[in-house]
């Protein structure tokens, strides 16, 4: 199996499609209340439609990886973009931004390169198969 899309609301379909954009999304299907993008790297998918009203209980967060984090976080500041936290290295081996889309849905741009997935402190392959198929 493969996490293949994301949908999220928004209330303003124009302005998200400007900042999906400017993040380097590129726009594949759209409609009078759906906008589909495809990422830049990969085949995933990414998708807004629209809602009456978007709440933010804080649960869900976004994460985009970005080889040249810095320079992508540099220009959408330079585009006016506001960074809640500009890009910093954490203690799980990450380098890290935050932000809010326009409708407020928090956002991560990180880069992680091969901690991501394989990360120092990873369960070993033989045990993370046999969780994964059910057996112990």
């Amino acid at each position: 199996m493969r996490l293949n899309q994301i949908t999220i609301g928004t209330t303003n379909l124009g302005r998200s499609e400007q900042f999906y954009g400017l993040l380097g999304l590129q726009l594949i299907v759209k409609n009078d209340h759906y906008l589909r993008f495809r990422c830049p790297e990969g085949d995933s998918t990414f998708s807004v439609e629209l809602v009456e009203s978007v709440s933010d209980d804080g649960k869900v967060s976004i994460y985009f990886e970005s080889d040249d984090l810095d320079d992508q976080c540099a220009r959408l500041r330079t585009a006016g973009v506001a960074l809640d936290s500009p890009p910093a290295d954490t203690s799980w081996l990450w380098r890290e931004a935050w932000l809010r889309d326009p409708d407020g849905h928090r956002l991560c741009l990180f880069y992680a390169g091969d901690n991501r997935l394989n990360p120092p402190w990873r369960i070993s392959d033989t045990v993370s198969n046999r969780s994964a198929d059910g057996r112990s």
